[in-house]
């Protein structure tokens, strides 16, 4: 069993990480086939607008202008399906009650893998299909819908998601399409009249009109943060949706409300369109890979040249495709290994040779080689940390549970078959409680058994695993 001091240790621990893993620090996008990797042509409207007493009557004018630019955006994720997990033998168990499938007789019925759909809102930014929308909508979605108010329906191309403005650009194949025009966010004025335009709870698209309650607003957890906030009304599924003005200009995207009971309650915030417009160049011009948002000095990654801005586009060879994909690559190379790394730099692609090293205070505690001669311990290829509040954040774990949180478990090992995964919490070993990563490891050296007894928390409730690896020995 692999003991590391804290839950990001294992990927942490190569000093890469220093530069380009820094969890919501990266930046990072896919990018379609047939895209032009120029600037896109984003219509801007920067003349002020007129703050005159007297005002509307009616607003219809504006709404029809927009409203046919405001757009919905469906989500489908797969959730995986883990059947009995954490309970070995339930096959042969099944198997008593129904048998064996005999020749000639239809198999049972593969009911196929749930899925989760979501609902949200998009901007149609350009006329040749690219859409605003948060980062929160699209984030995980195996696939991603944009239906149009004409009725029209697209399957559209995740471009790029920034995590730290929770700004995401998609991509549908479509032309001239009504594309909102921006303002300039940063001529808003507390007071202005602004509309809310977006499809709360799914029922279709809504318009609500308020004012603009305060700018440059912070602390909702983000790293780039100066909201608008407004009491113009928005509910769930506004999300991505657009904050215009009274003439009709985008002057931000509904992102968050501040509610106790989970509806609105006059509070809402909208990330300027400046920002917007800023984070949609970059994910479009810079295309697929990891945004470096710091370097740490003295790392390997400082000493091989790698800068703050720069695009990671390959690891080791490999396609970087978001910056999950790169911590998963990262944590499979061992500390000591040189891996080449190619990168964006202004405008050019080059290549850097780095060296990976484990950052001090990441001791390796335990043999992770299931099949190591001198292995004496049970629990082999799970990675473990401690519970504390980076661990609690980075994988949605309350404050009241206990034990030590699994960060990585390999694929072919018992305990993967045993369908333990990052994210549980082991709170028993073969009956006695742990809660440090050192008891853990005391744990399962020189065990009586290679059948161990966990009591695991996930998703809310806590079940009994055995892992057996009397098979591997």
């Amino acid at each position: 069993m692999k003991i590391l001091n804290s839950v990001n240790s294992r990927l942490a621990a190569l000093a890469l990480s220093g530069a380009v893993l820094a969890g919501s620090a990266l930046a990072f996008a896919q990018k379609p086939k047939t895209e032009n990797r120029g600037p896109i042509n984003v219509q801007v409207d920067e003349r002020p607008i007129a703050r005159e007493l007297g005002g509307h009557t009616s607003f219809a004018p504006v709404i029809k202008k927009v409203a046919p630019g405001v757009v919905k955006v469906f989500t489908t994720t797969k959730i995986q399906n883990t059947g009995f997990s954490g309970a070995p033998g339930m096959d042969d168990l099944m198997r008593r009650f129904f048998g064996d499938e005999p020749q000639g007789r239809a198999p049972r019925r593969n009911f196929g893998t749930p899925r989760q759909q979501g609902v949200g809102s998009g901007v149609i930014a350009t006329k040749d299909g690219y859409i605003l929308t948060n980062n929160h909508v699209v984030d995980g979605a195996d696939e991603v819908k944009v239906a149009l108010q004409d009725g029209r329906e697209f399957t559209a191309k995740v471009v790029g998601r920034d995590p730290k403005s929770d700004v995401a650009v998609i991509k549908i194949d479509a032309k001239d399409l009504p594309a909102v025009p921006m303002a300039d966010s940063d001529k808003v004025e507390i007071g202005d009249v602004v509309l809310a335009i977006g499809n709360p709870f799914g029922i279709g698209q809504t318009v609500t009109s308020g004012i603009v309650s305060a700018t440059g607003r912070g602390n909702m957890g983000l790293d780039y943060e100066d909201f608008i906030q407004t009491d113009a009304a928005i509910n769930p599924g506004n999300s991505g949706g657009a904050l215009v003005d009274a003439e009709g200009r985008l002057i931000g995207i509904n992102t968050a409300i501040l509610s106790r009971s989970g509806g609105n309650q006059g509070i809402g915030f909208a990330i300027p369109s400046n920002l917007t417009r800023d984070v949609m160049q970059s994910l479009v011009k810079d295309g697929a890979g990891a945004l470096v948002g710091d370097v740490t000095p003295d790392s390997p990654a400082a000493k091989a040249g790698l800068k703050s801005g720069d695009v990671l586009l390959e690891f080791n060879g490999k396609k970087v495709t978001d910056s999950r994909h790169l911590k998963l690559e990262v944590a499979r190379t061992s500390p000591g290994e040189t891996v080449p790394v190619k990168l964006l730099r202004d405008g050019s692609t080059k290549t850097l040779d780095i060296k990976l090293k484990e950052m001090p205070g990441a001791e390796r505690l335990a043999r992770a080689d299931t099949h190591g001669k001198d292995d004496t311990g049970t629990l082999n290829g799970v990675t473990v940390g401690d519970l504390d509040q980076r661990a609690r954040e980075q994988f949605g774990l309350p404050g009241t549970i206990n034990g030590v949180v699994i960060t990585d478990v390999e694929p072919d090992s018992a305990a993967a078959e045993a369908g333990l995964k990052p994210g549980d919490v082991v709170q028993e070993i073969n009956r006695k409680t742990v809660k440090t990563a050192e008891e853990a490891v005391r744990l399962t050296e020189n065990p009586k058994s290679k059948s161990t007894l966990l009591r695991v928390w996930r998703n809310g409730g806590s079940h009994y695993v055995v892992v057996d690896e009397s098979k591997n020995g």
